[in-house]
């Protein structure tokens, strides 16, 4: 049974930094694909942005891109967001997924696996 979960989320000010950590059990293949994504209120769930898990191959949506770094640490079957520079309009909840396949896809519905989801909040 494959299982994510997410950690890491809170409260920082606006310019702060935070890093979610996404680790992963029972994934059932070996080329796989990482993702975050965010959805706010009201919004839809966007792509922030994923990563390889056999390569450094990463792509970013533009919105976060230079102010979010995504990494993974195979050993611990962990994948990492880094955000620095939060914004007021970065607050969500975000949860990672996983996809059974390498395209880096930006579409939610590629995706086959998700976690529960961490809450991020910004404050003025």
């Amino acid at each position: 049974q494959v299982q994510l979960v997410e950690s890491g989320g809170g409260l920082v000010q606006t310019g702060g930094s935070l890093r979610l950590s996404c680790t992963a059990s029972g994934l059932p293949f070996s080329s796989a694909v990482m993702g975050w994504f965010r959805q706010a209120p009201g919004k839809e769930r966007e792509f922030a942005a994923g990563i390889r898990w056999s390569s450094s191959s990463a792509r970013y949506a533009d919105s976060v891109s230079g102010r979010f770094t995504i990494s993974r640490d195979n050993a611990k079957n962990t994948v990492y967001l880094q955000m620095n520079s939060l914004k007021p309009e970065d607050p969500a909840v975000y949860s990672c997924a996983v996809r059974n396949g390498m395209g880096l896809t930006t579409v939610y519905r590629e995706y086959n696996y998700w976690g529960q989801g961490t809450q991020v909040t910004v404050s003025a």
